[in-house]
């Protein structure tokens, strides 16, 4: 699935600067921690004042095999690819071929409200068009080829979200019409468009639109972490996200591209900034993020078991990129590091550490809980002497416990805080702290069993 997008924090800065040999190769050493620890596999580089300053990689393209990953394999970026298909479409008005007020009826009159969709409003994501990765029906056709015919069909049926430029709302539907769109302008297949426009201009030699994952072609395989063992994902095939995510690349090529783009070698001055129309902290293909007292621009992906961020800012002159084939954590928490790093700022090693605590300890958290402040109910449960959580309608998550009361999940940055006595616990997630009370009926189970 092409997931959505996240945004880096605005953070604060200690006023203390650091050698820059230093705090480089202290993040090397944290991401060789990750790796180590089995929290992400992946390559990592940022440039600053536009000049490439820092690579790592760490991890494997292909586990079965044992190959390692180079600063030369290729992963799948998912959504960074909104980015590209975005500069396509500012090239085509520059080219006169569309105009940013053109009409989706002009090209797909059969979608719901096409005569009110502007090629702007799907740029934004502002159009209502339902987005058909939510659907679950997606997970049965998600893997194998669909036509252009095919995945329109999907798309038209359902009914639109809301009126056409009320609102934000993510959808990767609206980058695939766009990429037909494109094809059908230029009379040009997608892959085709990203070459001749993108990567030649810019001498981009392992930017592509992806296929079948080849790892003797130096591409990665993705994989979770489960029971010890790396276990590989399935694939997306490649003509079902199109303009929205088929896009395979490197950090350091990305690098290239989003420096490229803002130094004028893609775009004219005025497209360009007409792509940082912000509404809602979403431009045309990118989005609005802070670091510190600045803000940048970039966007995040996810496809598959794969991870990407690429951001640029450019009163710092810093670009940051990195793609992931595994990932146990929050990602949110590398950027952050990798921008930290970038500008000789010192970061926080994180602790490894975790508790292993008797299932008959783990029983007195063991609950439903709700909160006043969200909607969701938090099951928590134990699973193969491990505890879990499950919020309402999600998938459920390990939990690794810091202290005897305190567990954390890495991958989404979540920590829960359990005061048995109150029966209560505090979930933080990203800055922001929730209380959850258990319920009435299970606390007085509990003290009769």
């Amino acid at each position: 699935m092409l997931k959505k997008i996240f945004f880096l924090s605005a953070i604060g800065f200690s006023s203390v600067v650091f050698s820059q040999n230093n705090i480089r190769e202290k993040l090397g050493n944290y991401l060789d921690s990750l790796f180590v620890h089995h929290k992400v596999m992946g390559s990592f580089a940022f440039a600053d004042k536009n000049q490439p300053t820092f690579l790592k990689v760490v991890g494997f393209s292909d586990v079965e095999k044992q190959q390692k990953a180079n600063m030369n394999t290729q992963y799948r970026i998912g959504s960074i690819s909104k980015t590209f298909t975005a500069v396509l479409v500012m090239k085509a008005v520059e080219d006169k071929k569309l105009s940013l007020q053109t009409k989706l009826s002009d090209f797909y009159p059969e979608i719901p409200n096409a005569n009110k969709i502007t090629i702007e409003n799907l740029l934004q994501h502002r159009t209502g068009i339902h987005n058909l990765t939510n659907e679950a029906e997606y997970w049965q056709y998600n893997a194998k080829p669909q036509t252009q015919s095919d995945l329109v069909n999907i798309i038209k049926k359902y009914k639109s979200d809301f009126n056409p430029g009320i609102k934000f709302e993510y959808s990767n539907s609206n980058y695939i019409l766009l990429g037909y769109i494109l094809e059908r302008v230029y009379k040009k297949s997608y892959a085709e468009l990203i070459k001749d426009k993108i990567a030649r201009p810019l001498k981009l030699t392992l930017t592509e639109v992806g296929g079948k994952i080849d790892t003797s072609k130096n591409q990665a395989k993705s994989y979770q972490f489960t029971n010890g063992k790396y276990e590989v994902s399935s694939e997306t095939d490649m003509s079902v996200p199109g303009g929205a995510g088929s896009i395979v690349s490197t950090p350091t090529e990305l690098l290239k591209f989003i420096i490229g783009l803002e130094n004028g070698k893609l775009l004219t001055k005025t497209s360009l900034k007409e792509m940082k129309n912000f509404a809602d902290n979403y431009g045309y293909g990118l989005l609005k993020v802070p670091f510190g007292n600045s803000w940048g621009f970039g966007h995040t992906g996810g496809i598959d078991k794969f991870g990407s961020a690429l951001f640029y800012f450019p009163d710092l002159k810093v670009a940051a990129a990195f793609s992931t084939n595994q990932s146990d954590m929050d990602t949110n928490e590398i950027s952050i590091k990798m921008l930290e790093t970038a500008t000789g700022k010192d970061f926080e090693m994180p602790s490894f550490k975790t508790l292993e605590i008797p299932e008959a300890d783990l029983q007195k958290f063991v609950g439903t809980y709700s909160s006043k402040d969200i909607p969701l109910k938090i099951n928590i449960f134990i699973k193969d002497k491990k505890l879990m959580a499950q919020a309402t309608g999600q998938s459920d998550f390990p939990l690794e416990a810091t202290s005897q009361t305190t567990f954390k999940f890495d991958r989404a940055g979540i920590v829960i805080e359990f005061f048995p006595a109150k029966n209560q616990f505090v979930i933080t997630q990203g800055g922001t702290k929730i209380s959850s009370q258990k319920n009435k009926n299970e606390i007085s189970k509990n003290k009769y069993h």
